[in-house]
């Protein structure tokens, strides 16, 4: 294996995560996931993987889906909410993030 490839599968078991991080700060759409996730190069991801993790999420009922309309004459756009079952996923993944954290600090001495 090489470090694109260790980079990849970091990347898709961590990218769920941060989608959901996200939309509990404040209710986002598509794009502006997107768009912040951009920033941070390990996580970015394209339209073709968030929309599909989208759906799944919301099949799941991890997240809700809403409309809210545009502002300055922009279209309406489709936000992401979290559920009651999300907030419960997201706290459960934040344990098992720190207990992971906390054993590779470990291992490496820190």
């Amino acid at each position: 294996m090489n470090i694109d490839d260790w980079k990849s599968q970091i990347k898709r078991g961590t990218l769920e995560f941060c989608i959901l991080l996200l939309i509990k700060q404040k209710s986002s759409y598509g794009y502006e996931i997107i768009s912040i996730l951009d920033k941070y190069p390990i996580i970015a991801a394209k339209e073709n993987t968030i929309y599909p993790l989208l759906r799944r999420l919301l099949k799941e009922e991890y997240i809700f889906s809403f409309w809210r309309e545009g502002t300055e004459g922009l279209p309406p756009r489709k936000y992401y909410s979290l559920t009651e079952k999300g907030e419960e996923y997201i706290a459960e993944m934040s344990v098992e993030w720190e207990n992971l954290m906390n054993a590779i600090n470990d291992i490496r001495g820190e």
